[in-house]
């Protein structure tokens, strides 16, 4: 069969998926599941999961001190926070930092982070079960504890164009207004 034509069916079949998928089509990593009991720690220790958020949009962040981007974009989303942080949406700024809190405090203090609170994940659990391959990933999780959208790498948190696209998406829990990694 010439390769262009194998090419087609390809094309063709895909589409086919991509208009009727069932269950078993999607990988598991890519079905709507609750992400509710992903566990955590906060700063003082104590065991958290993202349940204790349920009820209000949570914004995922999976980050470490050692890497660059997280480091760079960790004061804008203490801004983001204080821009659209309310009873609808929290910031979960999830440090996976071996050393945990040993290493987050004096980041945070260093740069002067207030509205953001501190969680870890020292063991990496939650980047595994939530399938996050490459630091930082933001989740966008809604108030039922299922991902919505994810961004992999930066993003600039505080453009007013994103704090707008988060905004509209409390309003009418529509996505479409994420066009790209950065919100654009």
């Amino acid at each position: 069969m010439p390769i262009g034509l194998l090419a087609l069916l390809s094309l063709a079949i895909g589409m086919f998926v991509l208009q009727a998928p069932d269950e078993k089509s999607i990988p598991a990593s890519m079905r709507a599941t609750s992400l509710s009991d992903l566990a955590f720690t906060n700063a003082q220790g104590e065991a958290i999961s993202l349940a204790e958020f349920r009820g209000r949009v949570t914004l995922l962040n999976v980050w470490a001190t050692w890497c660059a981007p997280c480091r760079e974009e960790m004061p804008a989303l203490d801004r983001l926070q204080q821009a659209v942080g309310s009873d609808q949406i929290k910031v979960v700024a999830l440090s996976i930092d071996r050393t945990g809190n040993e290493a987050v405090q004096p980041f945070f203090d260093e740069i002067n982070v207030k509205s953001l609170g501190i969680y870890l994940d020292p063991s990496m659990n939650v980047m595994e079960a939530a399938g996050v391959v490459g630091l930082p990933t933001t989740l966008l999780i809604s108030r039922e504890g299922i991902e919505v959208y994810r961004w992999v790498g930066p993003v600039e948190w505080d453009l007013p164009r994103t704090a707008n696209a988060i905004r509209l998406y409390l309003e009418n829990g529509s996505t479409s207004q994420f066009q790209s990694p950065t919100v654009n």
